[in-house]
Formats: C-alpha cells, structure tokens, sequence
C-alpha cells in the first residue's frame, strides 16, 4: 500500500481503525471504520450496474452528512471524478454545474432534488438520493434492476461478513483528476477548479505531519460545508487518514449550536471562519470583561494576568475542554479580536488557501504563529511577491508546488489568465513575505482602490477599523464617483442596549467615521457613508459578494 498516493492514505487508514468509530450524523447512526468500507464497496457495485467508467464525472450536491463521505470516497477509489457542489447554491447554479461538469451521475439530497428541473440535465443517467442511497432515477434498466434487487445481492455477498482484506482500492496517479470543485463566484459566475491526486495527497500530508496532537479516536465537529475545499481538506480527509471520530452538525453553525456541540463532542481541533471566532468573542466573552470587578483588575498590571489566565480557561471549557487549537481561515480576522486573543494566550493559528490549491498556502501551529500574518509556507509550495522588495512592497502573491490545480474544467482563456507565463498562479491577493516565509495579506487585488494621486487603499484595512467597533454588525468599503464610500451593517441590538435608534443612528455614525477617519491616511479618508438593514449578501463560506456592491 503506498502511503505516497492519497487513496493509499485512507485505505492504510481504514485498515488500521477497522473497530473505531468514523462518522456520526447529528441525532443519527454511528458509522464504523468497518462500515464506511463495506458502503464504499456497496456503491461501486451501483456504479458497476450504472455503467460507470474510469474518468466519468459524478456530481455530488447535498448538506453535510456520514452519506456525502461516503458517495465521495467511494468516487474516487472507484475511479470516478468528484463534482462536489455546495448545497446552498441556488437551483440554477446547482443545474448549470452537473450539465457543465458532464456529469452522468447525481447524488443529491432528496428535497433538492424535487426543485431540480430534470429537462435541464440531459446529460444524468442515474440519480441516487444522499438521504438513503436509494434510486431517485435511471436511464438504464440494468441499474433499475440492480437497484430492485440490491438487498438480496448485497445479503448474499456479505453473508460471511465484510473483511480488512476485502478492501481494495485502485492506485491513483498524481496528474490524474480527482475533484472538479466549483467555486463560490465571490468576483464572477462559479469556474470549476479541477484538483489533482498530488493536490489531495500533499494537503492531507501537510495536516498528518502538522498536526501532532491529533490521534485516533479524536473527535472532530464537522461544521464547514463539505463541498467547500477547507472543510472538506481538514475537517474530512485530514480526519479519515489520521482514524478521527467526525460529528456532524445537521443544522447551521450558529454560536449557540456550535458552543453545544463542543460541549457534547469536546474536540482537539477546531477549524473556523473568523466571524464564528469574532462572534463568540464579542457576544459572550468581551461584554463580561467590562463588567464590575474584572473591569477594575484588568487595569491592574500583575492582576490583569490572573484574569486573563481564567478567561482563556473559560474560552477552552466553552470550546468542550480539549481544545489544542483553532485554526482560523476563509477570510482575514477582526484585528481588535485577534489583540484579544493574543492577550489572553489562546490557542489560535490562522491560515491561508483558495480552492485552486486546494487549498493550502501557508499555516503554522499556534505556538509558533505570527500577530496579523496567515502562517508560514506549507511543504511542497513556493511562493512569489510580485514587487521588488517582497518583504516592504506590497504585490500580487504568486504560487506554484504540489496544491495547485490542472487548470478549470472546459474553460482555457480562465487557465491562461490565472496563470503567469512562468508557470505560477496569480492568486488575486496582495500581500508580503517576510524573511522567514510567513504570508501577510494585504486585500484583493481586485477590491483595491486607486486614490485621487495614484496610491494604493485596501478597503479591507478600512473595514478591519469599522468593523472593529462593537456597533457595527459588517462593512463594505466602495469606490463610488472616485470617492471612498463605506457601507454598514450596525448591530441593532448593542445600538438599543445603549439607547440608539431612530434619528440617533446617523449622527452617532457620523462620530464613529470621524474618529476612523483620524486613524487613515489623508488619500484612505471615508468621504461618506450608508446605513444598511439587511447583511450582505454572503457565498456559502461567508464571504461578502463584494461585486453585487460595486459601482458598474
């Protein structure tokens, strides 16, 4: 078994925690290390009976769940390529990518499969449903068949049982296909990102040989959208190759349900976008340190240590008690919180990727991590400053190594442009490197702003230093009429608490830019700005669609 593929990792892997526990569905069944490869075997006699080749695209659309991982693996060991799809893209961008992909199987939850139009995916021969793995449709009468009679086979086949040795998955070679990943279209319409075997190999390297405190049997709380490369990355083939326990969510990773389900799993691990991390913060840690004695101690220089000391232990009970690390991603962090967070020593790293890789760039553990940097250079990658001082000068960062992808699926003029004539990928962030290869991000190239005399503004900088203040829910920072705008999301609630509202709020906001407006540069000054009711709207993985906000 070659621990140099990634199929040999998970099979490897399987083998080794044959008894152990590996997936368990919110309120639902336990899966056994045993289950998940007897399941696998069962869905590639499915395939077998569908007609399903080497190569073909099967399409994979559903809430997290024990199923999705299942369909997945048995995928890519089938030698199958996964078209993984985020559930909560709308049904057209759901129809647009199976008929894209060229899919020819579709696995999918049953309620959202009685929205798709079915004239609008010619290409499906099989659908199979993610709640039960029953036969939703078929075009072939042999799979019809197969599918009618699957308990009789399966009952036959396995009457003697289902074996460690009974495993066999193919070898898989590193060029080859495995995922088409379609991305979020923060800036456009969704490009599927096609993924290669070495791109889900050296990922999953890198967090086996980073992660050491992880163990078999650890548990894991599984609240990224699988579809989405982070999660599935950490929270899914990271686990399964190290024997981890993943727990399923079930519903939306709101602070409430997630402080619950650290309580009940109390993982080791936890990976998070930074407005989960911002949220609890804010809502339920820093309020208390305002209040009464705590207030008083915290300005007492040998005292504020001891607090300090029991907040973070409370912060780690609230995170179930077992909390080795949070590794935050997705999108920067509130630097107000991050201060916090680093006054209190808690255990925090913050990385950086993008569906292209895979998506790892740069990670490091928490104790070796950097203040506002996104962590050092992940094994197997190179990366590039375009400027001529990479450690002063802010430029586009560059990348090439064993993460990046083949290129986009049926869409060559996207390939070519995202890449340099030298072979690196032009990941659209700015950024600086530093002497000991640690990536600091600076914003989006295509979010930056050319003030009035030609300098360059982050909008990112400034939203940090709205978004900073307690009042404030969200911002977006535009260009409208060659003037700085700043658009706000006010928390409604705090306003109230402290008796704002009504014709309060555009005076008290008027302060707060001011005082803002002190901390910016002359040419980064907010000119105006606009209240908003409603967020914004987000991708899945809680990214403002900064283009929907953009002047045309």
């Amino acid at each position: 078994m070659n621990q140099h593929t990634f199929l040999g990792l998970i099979e490897q892997s399987i083998r080794n925690h044959w008894e152990l526990p590996v997936m368990t569905d919110f309120q639902g069944k336990t899966h056994y290390y045993k289950d998940f490869a007897r399941e696998i075997d069962q869905l590639h006699d499915f395939f077998k009976a569908a007609g399903i080749q080497r190569g073909d695209k099967i399409s994979l659309c559903g809430k997290n769940s024990a199923n999705w991982a299942i369909a997945f693996f048995a995928t890519l060991s089938y030698g199958a390529v996964s078209v993984s799809i985020l559930h909560e893209f709308d049904k057209d961008s759901v129809q647009f990518i199976v008929d894209h992909s060229d899919s020819i199987m579709f696995f999918t939850d049953d309620n959202i499969w009685q929205d798709i139009d079915e004239s609008k995916l010619p290409k499906i021969e099989t659908v199979l449903s993610l709640d039960n793995f029953s036969l939703l449709k078929s075009s072939s009468e042999a799979c019809t068949r197969f599918a009618s009679e699957a308990s009789v086979y399966f009952g036959k086949k396995y009457e003697k049982g289902f074996f460690v040795n009974d495993i066999s998955f193919r070898t898989e070679k590193p060029e080859e296909l495995a995922v088409i990943n379609y991305t979020s279209g923060t800036t456009s319409s969704p490009k599927g990102v096609m993924i290669p075997y070495r791109s889900l190999w050296s990922n999953t390297r890198f967090a086996n040989d980073s992660l050491a405190f992880i163990h078999a049997g650890d548990k894991i709380v599984c609240m990224l959208p699988m579809a989405h490369t982070y999660g599935l990355a950490f929270e899914i083939l990271n686990s399964i190759s190290m024997g981890c326990h993943i727990h399923f969510l079930g519903k939306t990773p709101s602070p409430k349900v997630l402080l619950d389900a650290f309580a009940r799993v109390k993982p080791k691990l936890v990976l998070a976008v930074p407005l989960i991390i911002e949220k609890i913060v804010n809502k339920s840690v820093l309020p208390k340190l305002q209040e009464g004695a705590a207030r008083i101690l915290t300005k007492i220089p040998l005292l504020d240590s001891i607090v300090y000391t029991k907040v973070r232990k409370s912060m780690i009970d609230a995170f179930g008690g077992n909390l080795v690390e949070v590794t935050i991603g997705g999108a920067a962090i509130n630097p107000d919180v991050e201060k916090f967070l680093r006054k209190v020593k808690f255990p925090y790293t913050v990385g950086y990727g993008m569906t292209e890789c895979g998506p790892l760039i740069s990670y490091s553990y928490w104790t070796e991590f950097k203040e506002h940097s996104c962590g050092r250079i992940v094994d197997r990658m190179q990366v590039r400053i375009d400027s001529d001082d990479p450690h002063n000068t802010v430029g586009e960062i560059q990348v090439r190594g064993s993460n990046v992808m083949l290129g986009y699926y049926k869409n060559e003029e996207a390939t070519k442009h995202t890449f340099t004539d030298d072979g690196w990928l032009k990941t659209g962030d700015l950024g600086l490197l530093d002497k000991d290869d640690f990536v600091f991000i600076k914003g989006r190239d295509k979010n930056m702003i050319l003030g009035a005399s030609g300098q360059n503004i982050y909008p990112e900088e400034i939203e940090e230093k709205i978004n900073g203040s307690p009042f404030v829910n969200e911002s977006l920072v535009i260009e409208e009429n060659r003037k700085i705008v700043a658009l706000i999301v006010p928390d409604f609630d705090v306003l109230k608490d402290h008796g704002i509202a009504g014709d309060q709020l555009t005076p008290f906001f008027e302060h707060l830019i001011k005082e803002i407006n002190a901390k910016l540069h002359n040419y980064g000054k907010i000119t105006s700005f606009r209240i908003l009711e409603e967020e914004f709207e987000k991708t899945p993985k809680r990214s403002i669609r900064r283009f929907k906000y953009q002047q045309k």
